[in-house]
This record gives structure tokens, C-alpha cells and sequence, in this order.
């Protein structure tokens, strides 16, 4: 599908700022559609081929007008002439009007779109004209404001370049609730929806004619909560931008849009949005995963613990057969703890495991090498997966880099090379294919997996629990390439 800029830089010759005004038009425009509860209809000049609509929004608050995409179509010349005259007078257009007694015709306007005096793009606003009955006070009052800003547009005066932009989850729309203020910060018209949410926080007045900066003041000083720059900012109208009021009962979430007419703000446009129960679920889930990295951190703590009780025993074992023994168990219990401790310190139940791998591969060849030195590298991304499958594969990776310093490099020194690779099965899953490959003496004569030390059996059985295969080859001139693959489980459950 063909993105907007896409259609810009195809269509036009926009300069990089004007195509990033569009974007930061239609990126609002949503506003527009459901106060004026019309389809707009964004349209670019397209040379020969006449004018070209590029985008298209429907309203959430009333009945569409156009059921089928438009994106990608070209004008008729009877709406042509309307294009025509919005963009080169740089004024809103009225178009066509539903006929006396048309109970389900259209009416059609085009707002230029300006930018620093130049217009660059037509809106068209598209609206079903319904007659024999009242408009409603908020009907009428969403009409009014939806008018302001397009007129806003038309002069280059909205949207703001310093709109809210990728805040918190939340953010207010028509349908919410709709406060507007005068000049003076005074509540001149309140929704219902709007009246319900300042009601949550506590107040429990009429809000018209009231000084709305002033009354979410009290509020959020009653509740002992700081007054910062952003309330300020919303609660008075005079910056777009965007804030959240909390108190005992409830958060609100609120946005500004200050309204302006040659560049002198008359007044404003607040939207709010009662958001407490999604700031619970939120809270909820932070307090769920500290809780998982807390038991974590926990666990590390333990694990390391334990290590730390077995290398005093070890040191107290007479019997080097026992200490060896009781040191490989030190190991595999600090490698499990590793795991964890990278677990403590993230947001979820997965691990980037090339942090894991690096840090494991550098201990083992540290602790292993004594006189030969021992050179490592990792080659590929192991890329994130789920813990339980993080656990299995460092303790497979630790038992088959410490079967090579400890068997294939013990008396020389040399290097050890680990290469990952990370691939899609026809199936959807994600496997690893990895090979760990040392220039040492190679395998030992009659190797027999099944017959060979704990290592290898835990490597072994681990491999099974991935749903992998695992096979050990000696390589020329000397040395040992083991390769395994291990199948992956999804990220999410």
C-alpha cells in the first residue's frame, strides 16, 4: 500500500517542510472529521491528471459519506473549480449544497491547506444534510469549533508544530468529553461527557461561566499533587499541548487546542478523557513486573548463594576428583544465575541473549585458563527469547566452551570460535543453528556421546528439550566443530 509521502513526493513538488505539515495535518485531522461529524478528503494537485486525493478520514461521531476507499482517485471538474478556488484564494469554499427537501444529500467544502502564506493542499469536508429536525446545543457547538479550525488551516494557524506527539496511552478525543473556553480561561460551553469527567475528579458544580484554571487548580492542589507547567498550559489554553490531572477519585486526561484568529488566541478548545481505569491496569501491570523481577533478582541472589557454599565446600574436600566436581557444579549454578540476573533487569519474560552469551563465553575461558591463553569470538546474533529457553541454551553453550578449554585446549591454548545464525521455519517458529569450533587436539578416539562425561549428557538432553539435534566432528588440521540446532518458543504465549 502506498504511504502518504509516498503519494506526496510522487505527485508533487513539495518541499520537505510542507510535506511534513501535511503530515502534521492529517496526523490531527480526526479532530476535524468528528467535530464537523463529515469525511475529509485531502487533495494535491497533480499537473495534467488534474487534482489527486491522497487521504481520507471518516468521522467516529456521526454516519460516513463515502463507504468506498477514494484514496488514489481524481476529481470531477464539477468539484475541480471548488479545488481551484480554496487553494489559489486561500480561503474556505462552499461547494455543493443539498436541494430543498433532499433529506440524504451532501454538502461539500474545500479548506486550503496553508503553510507560511502558500496554500499546498485541499481539504474537502463532506457532510449528510438531515433537515426537519433541531440541531442539539452540542451538535451546534461541534459544528462551531469544527469551523474555527478550519478556518485555523486556512490561515496557517493549525496545527500547532508543537502538538503532543507519542505521550502516554490516553490521549482525549471528541467523543470523551469537549470543553470550551473564552478568552479568559471562563467554561463557556461544557459536554456531558466532559462534565461527568471533571466530576470523577471532584467537583460537582456547574462548570459554565466557572474559571476552569482555577477550579482543576484547587482540585489538584486539595489532592496534594504539584502544579506543573503543563497543567498550566491546558487548563488556561494557551499552548496545544497535552496533561493529566490526578486526584483522589480519578485521572483525567486533557488536551489543549488554543483557538486563533490571525494568530490571536480567542479562546480554547479542551478535550478530556476520564482515564483512571486504564492508569489502574497500567499501575497493575508495572506492579506485576517489578514483582517478576523482583523474584528474579531474588532467585540470582540465592543461586549465587548456593555457588558461593559450594566453592567453600570444595575447598575443604581433600579429594581433587570431588573438588572438580563440586567446581563444575559452582559453574552451572553461576551460569543459571546469569540468566536470571539479565532477567531482573528487564520489562518482560524474554532475554536478549547475546549479552548472556559474551558475558558466559568470558567467564568460563577466564576462569579455565591458567598458562596457555585462550582467544575467543562470537559471530552472529542469538537475537531475544523466552527464559526457559535462555536457561537451557547458556548451559548448553557453558558445558560445550568449557569441554574445549578444558579438553581441547587445556595443554596449548588457541581459540574458540562461536557463530550463530538465527533462522524462520517454513512453519512460522525460529530455531538456531550454532557452531562452536576450537583449533585443539580434537576429539578424544571412540568419542561416544552417550558414553561420555555429565557435560555432555546434560548438552544432550537439553538439546532434546529444544526439539534440536547435536553432532561433534573433528576438522582439519586439528580441532573440534560442534554444531546444534534448537528450536525456539514463540515470544509470545
Amino acid at each position: 500500500m502506498t504511504t502518504l509521502a509516498e503519494h506526496l513526493q510522487r505527485l508533487t513538488t513539495l518541499e520537505a517542510s510542507e510535506i511534513e505539515w501535511i503530515h502534521l495535518v492529517v496526523g490531527d485531522w480526526q479532530l476535524v472529521a468528528d467535530l464537523s461529524f463529515s469525511d475529509l478528503v485531502l487533495w494535491v494537485p497533480g499537473g495534467h491528471e488534474g487534482w489527486q486525493t491522497v487521504a481520507h478520514v471518516r468521522p467516529n461521531t456521526g454516519p460516513m459519506v463515502f463507504h468506498e476507499d477514494v484514496v488514489g482517485k481524481t476529481s470531477s471538474r464539477g468539484r475541480a473549480w471548488m479545488l481551484d478556488q480554496a487553494y489559489r484564494e486561500r480561503r474556505v469554499v462552499a461547494g455543493r449544497s443539498p436541494r430543498p427537501g433532499d433529506e440524504t444529500g451532501v454538502r461539500e467544502e474545500a479548506i486550503p491547506v496553508v503553510r507560511l502564506g502558500r496554500a499546498i493542499a485541499v481539504i474537502t469536508r463532506h457532510s449528510h444534510h438531515v433537515s426537519g429536525r433541531t440541531p442539539s446545543r452540542l451538535e451546534l457547538t461541534y459544528r462551531d469549533l469544527a469551523e474555527a479550525l478550519s478556518s485555523m488551516i486556512a490561515r496557517g494557524e493549525f496545527p500547532s508544530p508543537s502538538s503532543p506527539t507519542g505521550l502516554r496511552r490516553g490521549a482525549p478525543r471528541v467523543g470523551d468529553g469537549v470543553v470550551v473556553l473564552d478568552g479568559e480561561g471562563r467554561v463557556s460551553y461544557a459536554s456531558p461527557n466532559a462534565i461527568s469527567a471533571v466530576h470523577r475528579l471532584g467537583y460537582h458544580g456547574d462548570l459554565v461561566k466557572e474559571s476552569f484554571p482555577r477550579l482543576v487548580t484547587d482540585l489538584v492542589q486539595e489532592a496534594g499533587q504539584a502544579v506543573d507547567e503543563s497543567l498550566a498550559l491546558v487548563v488556561t489554553g494557551r499552548a496545544s499541548w497535552r496533561t493529566e490531572v490526578s486526584t483522589r477519585s480519578a485521572s483525567v486526561s486533557m488536551r489543549s487546542i488554543p483557538l486563533t484568529e490571525g494568530r490571536l488566541r480567542q479562546g480554547a478548545l479542551l478535550l478530556l478523557r476520564d482515564v483512571s481505569e486504564l492508569r489502574r491496569r497500567e499501575q497493575e501491570l508495572l506492579t506485576k513486573d517489578a514483582t517478576i523481577r523482583e523474584i528474579h533478582h531474588r532467585v540470582k541472589n540465592n543461586l549465587q548463594t548456593v555457588a558461593a557454599l559450594l566453592r567453600l565446600q570444595a575447598r575443604r574436600v581433600p579429594d581433587p576428583t570431588a573438588q572438580n566436581a563440586l567446581a563444575e557444579a559452582v559453574r552451572r549454578v553461576g551460569t543459571i544465575a546469569l540468566v536470571h540476573e539479565t532477567l531482573s533487569q528487564g520489562f518482560d519474560e524474554t532475554v536478549d541473549f547475546d549479552e548472556i552469551a559474551v558475558r558466559g563465553l568470558r567467564a568460563v575461558v577466564e576462569v579455565a585458563t591458567s598458562e596457555h591463553p585462550v582467544r575467543h569470538t562470537l559471530t552472529g546474533s542469538f537475537g531475544r527469547m523466552r527464559a526457559e529457553d535462555a536457561t537451557a541454551l547458556a548451559m548448553i553453550v557453558s558445558e560445550l566452551v568449557q569441554n574445549a578449554v578444558e579438553h581441547g585446549l587445556a595443554s596449548r591454548g588457541g581459540t574458540i570460535d562461536l557463530t550463530v545464525r538465527r533462522v524462520s521455519e517454513p512453519d512460522g517458529a525460529e530455531s538456531l543453528r550454532v557452531s562452536i569450533t576450537d583449533d585443539g587436539s580434537g576429539l578424544p578416539q571412540g568419542f561416544r556421546p552417550g558414553l561420555a562425561g555429565l557435560g555432555t549428557r546434560i548438552v544432550t538432553s537439553l538439546i532434546q528439550d529444544l526439539q534440536g539435534r547435536i553432532r561433534w566432528d573433528n576438522v582439519a588440521p586439528h580441532g573440534t566443530k560442534v554444531e546444534f540446532e534448537a528450536r525456539l518458543r514463540p515470544l509470545s504465549r
